[in-house]
C-alpha cells in the first residue's frame, strides 16, 4: 500500500485514491484520524496542517466532481472581481454544471444546472476551472439584486486594479461584456440596461456606488480625470467638477493605519490642492457613500453653488 501523503494531490486525498491504492475502508478511516487528517467533505480529506480554506473546499469537490466548474462568487474570487455584500457568505461555494448528474449535499454549496455552458465559456484560475472573466461577470449581473450591485462587477472587471492586495489588469473589454449579454437569457435584459453604466475609469466599488448615487441627484463629474500638480507627478482625483474647480475623493475601506499610509495620504491632499484646476476638495468615507448617499450629494451640491 502508497503511503497517503503519496496518494494525494495537493494536500487533498480522495478516499476513492487509497481504496484503489489497497487501503481497506475500515482500516483507512482509522488511520486518517490517527494522522490527523482533515476531513473536507465525505470522500475527501486534507493533509494534516493543511489550511482547509474555500480553495481546498473548491479542489475536493472539483476532485471528486469533474463537471463541476466554478462560477458566480466563487468564479469572482479566482478573477479577483470586487463585488458589494462579497463578505456576508465568505465560505459560499458556487459551481455551475452543463448537465443535471448526482446531488450535491453540504453547507455553503450552490449548484446551478445549465445548458448554455459551452468550452468557450470555461477556463482555469489558480488551478480551479471556472468561468472565464466575461461569462463569470455577465452571470453576476443577470443574477444582480440591484443596479449598484451588477456596476460594481462590471466597474471592476474593466478596470486595472489592486484587489486583496495584488494588483492586475483589466479583465474584459466593454465589447466582451455587451457581446456576453446580448444573450437572451432571464435577466439579460434588465444587464443590458445596467452595463450602460459602467465606468472603466472607476476605481472601487465606493467610487462606483458615488458615481450612481451622484448621477440620481443630477451630479455628473468627470471621472479619474489626470491633472497636472505644482509639484511631482500627475494626480488623478475621483471625481472633478470641472467648472467649478471642485474635487471629490471617497475613501475606500482600507484604513490608513500605519505612518507612512498616513504620510502618503496627507501628501496627495497637499498635491491635489496644488493643481491649478482644483478650488476645493470634499472627502467621503466608504460608509458615508453607502449609506447616507443623499447627505454626500447634499454636501456636493451646497459647495457646487458657492463655487
Amino acid at each position: 500500500m502508497y503511503e497517503l501523503a503519496i496518494l494525494a494531490r495537493g494536500g487533498v486525498l480522495l478516499t476513492v485514491w487509497a481504496v484503489a491504492a489497497g487501503w481497506s475502508p475500515g482500516r483507512l478511516a482509522g488511520r486518517l484520524r490517527r494522522d490527523g487528517w482533515q476531513r473536507i467533505c465525505r470522500g475527501a480529506w486534507a493533509a494534516p496542517g493543511k489550511e482547509v480554506d474555500w480553495r481546498v473546499r473548491a479542489t475536493a469537490l472539483q476532485l471528486l466532481r469533474p463537471e463541476l466548474v466554478c462560477s458566480h462568487g466563487t468564479a469572482a474570487r479566482l478573477h479577483r472581481v470586487e463585488r458589494l455584500g462579497a463578505t456576508e457568505r465568505p465560505d459560499l461555494l458556487e459551481f455551475t454544471t452543463p448537465a443535471p448528474g448526482r446531488s450535491l449535499r453540504g453547507e455553503g454549496i450552490r449548484v446551478r444546472t445549465t445548458t448554455f455552458l459551452t468550452a468557450g465559456d470555461r477556463s482555469t484560475r489558480r488551478g480551479l476551472r471556472t468561468t472565464t472573466p466575461a461569462r463569470t461577470v455577465g452571470d453576476l449581473i443577470r443574477a444582480a439584486g440591484s443596479r449598484e450591485e451588477a456596476v460594481v462587477v462590471a466597474d471592476s472587471a474593466l478596470a486595472r486594479r489592486a484587489v486583496e492586495g495584488v494588483r492586475r489588469e483589466a479583465l474584459v473589454r466593454y465589447e466582451e461584456l455587451t457581446a456576453e449579454l446580448a444573450a437572451p437569457r432571464r435577466g439579460a435584459a434588465r444587464a443590458r440596461s445596467w452595463i450602460r453604466l459602467a465606468e472603466a475609469a472607476s476605481g472601487s466599488p465606493a467610487e462606483t456606488v458615488a458615481r450612481l448615487r451622484m448621477g440620481d441627484a443630477g451630479l455628473f463629474p468627470d471621472s479619474q480625470p489626470t491633472l497636472r500638480t505644482a509639484w511631482g507627478p500627475p494626480l488623478r482625483p475621483d471625481f472633478l467638477f470641472r467648472a467649478e474647480g471642485l474635487a471629490v475623493e471617497v475613501e475606500g475601506y482600507a484604513f490608513h493605519g500605519t505612518r507612512r499610509a498616513h504620510e502618503r495620504d496627507v501628501a496627495r491632499f497637499n498635491a491635489l490642492q496644488s493643481c491649478p484646476e482644483i478650488r476645493r476638495v470634499l472627502r467621503f468615507t466608504a460608509g458615508e457613500v453607502f449609506h447616507h448617499p443623499d447627505r454626500m450629494t447634499a454636501t456636493i451640491r451646497a459647495a457646487l453653488t458657492l463655487a
